[in-house]
Formats: structure tokens, C-alpha cells, sequence
């Protein structure tokens, strides 16, 4: 976690070894599985390229005994925990409205 931005920010590796700072919206249970949502954050005087400010989806996996985060397995699975997220953002904007 990056003390820099505070308890909502991470910072992930990908496998070219580039690191990502994202800031942690939600995470749900779907199929017995943990996914977490993102959106990228940016850095300070770094302008984002608009079609990169996406939701991020990512799962928690065990590997070697340690919790780690991994992209899903395919587009539909993709798709399919998209919708679950977006049908929670949208219970809980109604149960706030």
C-alpha cells in the first residue's frame, strides 16, 4: 500500500514491471470469489489519456500461501463481475437517494 495517497491507494506491478498507483473502490463476493475495483490514479502533474481511466477489475487469489492480486481469467468473466458491480453501485446509490 502507498502511505503517499492513504489507506484507498495501492500500488500494483505488472508483469513488464511497470508499477500502477489505483485507488480502491469496492470489493464483492461473486462465484466465491474476491474481486476488487479500481480506477487508476493519477499522478501529480501526469495528465491520463482518457481512454485509459477505465474501471480496473482485479481478483484476490492465494499463491504460495499469500494473498495476491490477479487480472480475470477472461472476457466473460470480466463482463460478468462487471455487471455485479455495477448492479451494488447502483442498490446502494438507491438506498442513499
Amino acid at each position: 500500500m502507498s502511505e503517499e495517497y492513504g489507506a484507498n491507494f495501492i500500488t500494483v506491478t505488472d508483469e513488464d514491471g511497470n508499477e500502477f498507483e489505483l485507488e480502491h473502490l469496492d470489493t464483492i463476493e461473486w462465484n466465491g470469489q474476491t474481486y476488487l475495483a479500481f480506477f487508476p490514479a493519477e499522478q501529480e502533474g501526469e495528465e491520463t489519456p482518457e481512454e485509459e481511466l477505465g474501471l480496473v477489475i482485479l481478483k484476490a487469489i492465494q499463491e504460495n500461501g499469500e494473498e495476491i492480486l490477479s487480472t480475470l481469467d477472461s472476457d466473460e468473466e470480466l463482463d460478468a463481475v462487471y455487471e455485479a458491480f455495477m448492479k451494488e453501485l447502483f442498490a446502494e446509490e438507491e438506498e442513499d437517494g
